[in-house]
């Protein structure tokens, strides 16, 4: 057989799977090798909170025995409960430039997905939405941020041959000189008035785990209407945060209060992808105080996240963490976002504010599975 796709974990499809990414990206500069212990983490049901309400299946593509596609699918329970649409969704999606390997693959994926009743198949989700999401369109010159997706010019084409049509694009904004602008726009800030009721502070390291329940009360209340969010669960949150000390500070992280109940967060993190790139996707002792050490030069900085209360969206709060992300961008040379939907006018609204244009777009694609 020319082509033969595997479906499910072996000592053989498991190395193939994380060998692949090696072989596409051999000769590409730009390419951050992820964390191959972080990825099992991600994808082992047993260790990841978020499989408690979902599936995860793997495939893995050979083309005369050599591995030549790979993807995962999800099906997630709550999202058919929320949503009322019966989806699954691929991820960890990387393959050759052979559309036959990826037609292969997704013949199987799409047999198994009806198999399991499923009406639409989407993806990119690495493995969720609040995870790397969706197929780089453009800028393929560029080197990826933390938290931005990668892949060779050839993905979209090839999604598209394979019978998948873009369902939505998202975008990232950049100001590579935000120190400079911000002196020229703003000049010197002076101290931030902060209205009587309300106040400013960073993260508490002290109290962590109480802070991340804090946060995570705040994103699921203020995102819990947008596209394909799911509540995050303590354990859930919990699991995606574990190494938050390692690409952030807590004055990088402002909770403004309200009358001593929190009400808006800005989440910021460091670029580490130039760091993590040197790892090429192992870490070990001597590799990790590296990092450690090397995180304190990091001069690119990337707005993660900024949740509000939808009780506070139109009043003091989008303000005070303007302030915020002000004083906090002064800091640094570069100023990015993770990724933003072109509908988010609050988002857009900040970045544009901050000096940031468009510079990348990243495409979710889909298949209908009901049609024949």
């Amino acid at each position: 057989m020319l082509y033969e796709v595997r479906e499910g974990w072996d000592r053989h499809t498991r190395r193939d799977f994380f060998h692949l990414p090696h072989i596409i990206y051999n000769s590409d500069q730009n390419w951050v090798a992820p964390i191959e212990r972080e990825v099992r983490r991600q994808l082992d049901p047993a260790r990841n909170p978020y499989f408690v309400e979902a599936t995860v299946r793997p495939f893995v593509c050979y083309n005369h025995g050599v591995v030549a596609a790979r993807t995962v699918v999800v099906t997630n329970r709550l999202h058919e409960r929320k949503f009322g649409i019966r989806a699954a969704f691929f991820g960890f999606f990387e393959c050759l430039n052979d559309l036959e390997a990826v037609r292969s693959v997704f013949e199987c994926v799409e047999r198994y997905c009806r198999g399991h009743n499923v009406e639409l198949l989407e993806g990119p989700f690495n493995p969720n939405h609040y995870s790397e999401l969706g197929i780089l369109v453009d800028a393929f010159e560029k080197p990826p941020a933390f938290f931005q997706s990668y892949n060779p010019a050839y993905y979209p084409s090839i999604l598209e041959k394979a019978g998948f049509q873009k369902s939505t694009v998202l975008l990232t904004a950049r100001n590579e000189n935000v120190n400079e602008y911000i002196m020229q726009r703003y000049g010197q800030l002076p101290e931030a008035e902060v209205p009587e009721g309300y106040s400013a502070r960073s993260f508490n390291i002290r109290q962590r785990k109480g802070e991340l329940e804090l946060l995570r009360d705040i994103f699921n209340d203020a995102f819990s209407s947008n596209w394909h969010y799911l509540p995050l669960s303590r354990d859930e949150y919990g699991f995606s945060a574990k190494f938050l000390q390692l690409v952030t500070e807590p004055e990088l992280i402002t909770v403004v209060e309200h009358e001593g109940q929190a009400v808006g967060v800005l989440m910021c993190v460091l670029d580490i992808n130039p760091l993590l790139r040197k790892l090429h996707g192992k870490v070990g002792p001597i590799k990790y105080l590296r990092f450690i050490r090397d995180t304190k030069r990091v001069r690119n900085l990337i707005v993660y996240a900024v949740g509000i209360r939808k009780s506070h969206q139109h009043g003091v709060v989008f303000k005070l963490l303007l302030d915020a992300m002000l004083s906090t961008a002064m800091r640094f040379d570069t100023l990015e976002t993770t990724w933003m939907s072109p509908s988010n006018a609050l988002a857009i609204k900040a970045s544009e504010r901050l000096g940031m244009k468009p510079d990348k777009h990243f495409a979710i694609y889909e298949k209908s599975l009901t049609e024949l």
